[in-house]
């Protein structure tokens, strides 16, 4: 790539060459083919992360879940095979990390969530071996099926941190795998399972908190609520904790582990945080409906680094997309834009090897089933729905720039209710 101004300037810059970059991209596309659109993505490798649970749990194939990224760019958008340095939105530029400058005229932000691995002392020395496992990345996904396979019995801990994380469902989904794959094979009596959360409670949601207690109490899960993992010895199978107690003093504890499944805390990626479109906690400072910079109008974002309180998931991504390609187009074309974003996530809490809690909510902790059955209640419909139909709507659909929709509506809560499988 050379910096003459021809090659260095384009209509629309998308950051991020992920679930969120790929859709909007594949979706304005579709609308106006003549967009000149360039996508900055460093990886080589595109993967389809909701399967990391599967792949730890060893129901799914990693190799499943990856595909080259230049077969996921659409056609008609030029490749940037690099990453950001630093933004300059007062000039519509932004810098790559080689030191070139790229110039757009609108620029859509979505290079996904850090992983703040060093925060927990010791983790990056012993993690992927000595029993140190995590989904949140794809060779470690690998790891945890190992460690599954291999445990005799003893303690197993699972850690969540601070929200908010990507699929805040996804330290509970592996370790109820893990505690059922412990069942099968008959260690459930000389097995100790722990769940070690920062929060005060097992989901934000209000109307899955109580059903997922019930997941964690029929497994025999201790649950240890403002629980969070600061240091971690491989070699002694010690974790170090951070307890907060209900008066509000804080301690640290140590717990022995046999296997420890770890969820690392996660934060912007550091170019934005340091960028002028952050807001004060470091995300890109976006309006909640309209997915539109509050500061620089001709800038956007979406998914995991955007600053709407939303779930971040990648069908939060689904609905977010359309909202953005509408508004980045009616700004070039100098008509209404909408605020058209809802809040809308979902959260298949995997239960069992045969069983998910399809959770559906939007802002405010509405929930907001897709279907005309009970939320709440673990089916083996959805485990097919999330291990078999998801992947292919994300592939051959959500990526191809298709907006579909399945309209999602408040539901209250039945007086009596038990937690059945159907």
């Amino acid at each position: 790539m050379t910096t003459t101004r021809k090659q260095a300037h384009h209509q629309i810059v998308i950051v991020g060459g992920g679930a969120a970059g790929i859709t909007v991209a594949a979706s304005l596309l579709r609308k106006d083919k003549s967009l000149d659109i360039a996508i900055i993505e460093p990886s080589e490798d595109h993967y389809y992360q909701p399967a990391f649970t599967f792949v730890g749990g060893g129901a799914y194939k990693l190799a499943k879940t990856k595909r080259p990224e230049v077969k996921c760019i659409p056609k008609g958008a030029k490749w940037i095979k690099s990453a950001v340095a630093e933004f300059a939105p007062e000039h519509n530029a932004l810098t790559l990390n080689d030191g070139k400058q790229i110039n757009y005229d609108y620029l859509v932000v979505c290079p996904g969530i850090q992983l703040d691995w060093q925060k927990i002392e010791g983790l990056q020395a012993t993690l992927g071996r000595n029993g140190v496992c995590s989904n949140y990345l794809p060779h470690l996904a690998e790891y945890t099926w190992q460690c599954l396979r291999e445990f005799k019995g003893g303690d197993a801990l699972f850690t969540q941190p601070a929200m908010p994380i990507k699929c805040a469902g996804a330290p509970q989904k592996i370790m109820y795998l893990a505690a059922d794959h412990f069942a099968k094979r008959g260690l459930a009596k000389s097995t100790q399972v722990n769940f070690c959360l920062q929060g005060e409670a097992m989901f934000g949601v209000p109307a899955f908190a109580k059903p997922l207690e019930k997941v964690a109490e029929h497994y025999g899960i201790e649950v240890d609520y403002g629980t969070n993992l600061t240091a971690i010895d491989g070699q002694a199978k010690q974790a170090t904790f951070q307890v907060k107690n209900k008066d509000g003093n804080v301690k640290d504890i140590t717990k022995r582990f046999d296997m420890i499944h770890v969820t690392p805390p996660q934060s912007a990626p550091d170019f934005v945080k340091q960028s002028p479109l952050a807001d004060s906690s470091g995300w890109v400072d976006i309006d909640a409906e309209s997915m539109q910079h509050k500061r620089y109008p001709n800038v956007f974002s979406l998914g995991d680094a955007g600053s709407s309180p939303n779930s971040k998931t990648a069908a939060a991504v689904r609905k977010q997309a359309p909202v953005v390609v509408g508004n980045l187009l009616a700004q070039m074309r100098n008509t209404s834009g909408v605020n058209g974003y809802d809040g809308y996530g979902s959260c298949p809490f995997v239960t069992s090897y045969g069983t998910v809690i399809l959770a559906e909510f939007i802002y405010g902790g509405t929930v907001t089933p897709s279907f005309p059955l009970d939320p709440t209640l673990e089916r083996r419909s959805m485990w097919w729905l999330t291990k078999s139909l998801l992947p292919y709507l994300y592939w051959d659909f959500m990526l191809k720039g298709h907006e579909w929709d399945i309209r999602h509506k408040p539901w209250t809560a039945p007086a009596v209710k038990s937690l059945t499988h159907s």
